[in-house]
Order: C-alpha cells, then structure tokens, then sequence
C-alpha cells in the first residue's frame, strides 16, 4: 500500500526537467504572476506538481491568501481602462523580479554560477511575456468597448491556468509551446518595445488627466 502511495506522488523536477517547469513558470509570471503563484500552490497541495525545496514556500498557505486576494484585484482592475494601463505598469517591476526570484530559488542545489544564469534566463523570459502582454493590449487600449480587454485578460488568465497544468505532467512539451510564444515574440520585438514605451506614455498622460480633473 505505502509502495502505491508513492508511485502516486509526482516526481521532483530535476535537470531538463526543472529547466522546462521554469521556462514555462517565469513565461506565466510574466503574464500574471499572482495566478502563477496561486496556481502553483493549488497544484502543489493536489499532489500533481512537486515543488523544488527553495519553491515550498508557495504552498503556505498565507502566501496563497495574499496572492489570491492580489489576483482577484487584478482580475478586476485588467478590465478597468486607466487603471489597468496604471497596473500593468507598475507591475513591469513585479512581475520580472518575481520571475527572477522563482528561477533562482527553485535552483538552490545547482552551483551559484547556474543559479545566476537561470535568474537572468528566467528574467528575459518574463520580460518578453509582460512585453507580449503589454503589445497586446496596447492594440485595444482605444478601442471604444470594454470587450476586446475583457476576452485579452480572461485569455491570459486561462493561458496560464493551462501552461502550468500541462507543465505538471508535460514539461517539455509546455515548454515547446512556450518556446513557439517566444519566438513570435522575438519576431514582433519592435512592436513589443513600442508597445512598452507606449504604456509609460499613456500612463503618465492619464495620471495627468486625473492630476488636472482633481484640480
């Protein structure tokens, strides 16, 4: 009985395999770094998705509450025109630095030189999401109707749901579909980067809206 119990466990990810897990990880935070950590703590206390020691502080149960507290107020606020351009932009310093942190804690027994290296990886991966994210709802950001921001936020939200599913079990294969994301990315660089400097413009155009309205 207790030898079928543990073939019921899932296996800790090690080697190619905690490398694909991260890829896809650091791709979700990018996107949205609450649902990630809340999906992954679910995953975790199921028994589908064994964490890496540095990582089993996402299943206290304190930080789920938090994060999921977090990720209901962006699940709201990613609908709200201004405030979703002011929430996207602040978190261009949340979601890449917790990304960085993930990869770099879930790398406590590789030497420090590979630690580093994951961070960084883990960074750019994260940098390329949010800019894809940013890309994206900068195309509807004057659309008249609340739709098109609501159908891109509900997608994302189910996207990372999914990836880090299907990572529990396919890791390679998550991470193939990660990597073909990716790469579309890298083909649309420039228009992620206009898209980017776009959101810090329009975000400091609508704060001094606001500012001005207040006065």
């Amino acid at each position: 009985m207790a030898m079928q119990l543990v073939f019921l466990l899932p296996r800790l990810p090690s080697g190619n395999e905690l490398t694909a897990l991260l890829v896809v990880v650091c791709f979700a935070a990018g996107v949205n770094v609450y649902a990630t950590i809340v999906m992954m703590g679910v995953l975790f206390h199921a028994q589908v998705l064994a964490l890496p020691p540095g990582l089993h502080v996402l299943g206290d149960w304190y930080v789920l509450a938090v994060c999921g507290v977090l990720f209901l107020a962006e699940f709201v606020g990613d609908k709200i025109p201004v405030f979703d351009l002011l929430w996207n932009a602040m978190h261009t310093f949340v979601r890449i630095p917790v990304s960085a942190l993930l990869a770099y804690e879930a790398t406590s027994r590789l030497p420090q030189w590979e630690r580093l290296l994951a961070t960084l990886l883990g960074s750019l991966i994260a940098l390329s999401a949010h800019g894809a994210k940013t890309a994206a709802r900068a195309a509807v950001t004057h659309s008249p109707e609340p739709f098109s921001n609501i159908t891109l936020s509900l997608g994302e939200d189910a996207m990372v749901a999914f990836l880090l599913w299907y990572a529990a079990e396919h890791p390679y294969a998550a991470a193939a579909i990660v990597g073909g994301l990716l790469l579309v990315i890298a083909v649309l660089f420039r228009v992620v980067l206009r898209a980017l400097a776009n959101l810090f413009r329009d975000t400091q155009s609508a704060l001094a809206k606001n500012s001005a309205a207040i006065r």
